[in-house]
């Protein structure tokens, strides 16, 4: 490998690893606010990327701009699901039967895409589709730029929530203990229903992102499911900085493995790093104690 495909895999791999650290953000704000294993969240980015597909064919705009509208609903759905679904599941069971009552939900978005928009694959065409920029000998697709783009704001935008407002405070609390939570006032029913839509919010702008640079499929969401429930138990469950960090581990790790092991084989890193977790180091390397109460 020379220096300079080193450092072109090096650039795609952080932009990469910024992408992945978007679309794992909800699973790990699920896991902490509730201890809810949701299947379903790669299927709600399938179906965010669809609706920015789709929002491109009807209007001619910037897909980006679907996330006025996409933005609020998955929020509204995550909390209306949340209330209506996950909080009739018995305590005792909850982690368990939520795989069940999530995975359903998965195949019935895949079947509703399906049935809505046929199994075509899907592309979005964009003026700045075929663009690069040359980054100290680097090629690199503006499309990833705006991707990576999007999911820094977003996730300094979550992390500005999470740490500066009495709803991020109130949100931090219920996933440290809820029940300790409870006793200084915080309605953490309430707050649970928030922190699910917020995740599901996250799915909708991640789906959005993941648009701009891939080709969607209804059945697309199986492919997602594994490598973000690794990055989640690799980065602890429950600790969004973890997760990040996770990601930008292991995106990295993928885009520097293509180059000799191509595409397909260089996905197996996820799946190397979940077992060497579970063997090594349970909790997570950088979720903390949290992570070992699950």
């Amino acid at each position: 490998m020379t220096t300079t495909l080193l450092f072109q895999s090096l650039v795609l791999g952080v932009l990469l690893g910024g992408l992945y650290a978007l679309l794992a953000a909800g699973l790990t704000l699920y896991f902490g606010v509730m201890r809810v294993v949701m299947i379903a969240h790669s299927a709600f980015l399938i179906l965010a990327a669809y609706l920015a597909w789709y929002f491109n064919e009807q209007t001619g705009m910037d897909p980006l701009l679907s996330l006025v509208v996409t933005v609020p609903l998955f929020f509204l759905v995550g909390v209306g699901m949340q209330r209506l679904l996950i909080t009739r599941l018995r305590p005792a069971t909850l982690t368990m039967m939520s795989v069940l009552l999530t995975f359903a939900v998965a195949l019935f978005i895949e079947g509703m895409i399906g049935f809505v928009w046929s199994g075509t694959q899907r592309r979005i065409q964009l003026p700045y589709s075929g663009e690069s920029l040359n980054f100290l000998g680097a090629q690199v697709a503006v499309v990833k730029l705006v991707a990576f783009a999007l999911a820094a704001l977003s996730l300094g935008l979550l992390y500005l929530l999470l740490k500066h407002s009495r709803f991020g405070l109130a949100l931090r609390a219920t996933i440290q203990h809820k029940e300790a939570a409870q006793l200084v006032g915080i309605k953490t029913d309430r707050v649970a229903g928030f922190g699910f839509g917020l995740g599901l919010a996250t799915a909708a702008i991640g789906g959005t992102a993941l648009s701009l640079d891939a080709t969607i499929y209804p059945s697309l969401h199986w492919h997602w499911i594994g490598p973000l429930m690794a990055i989640i138990v690799v980065g602890g469950l429950g600790s969004i900085p973890g997760a990040a960090v996770a990601a930008m581990v292991l995106g990295i790790g993928q885009s520097l493995l293509q180059v000799p092991l191509g595409t397909t084989w260089a996905q197996t890193i996820f799946y190397v790093a979940l077992f060497a977790t579970l063997m090594l180091r349970p909790q997570g390397f950088f979720g903390g104690r949290l992570a070992q109460r699950f």
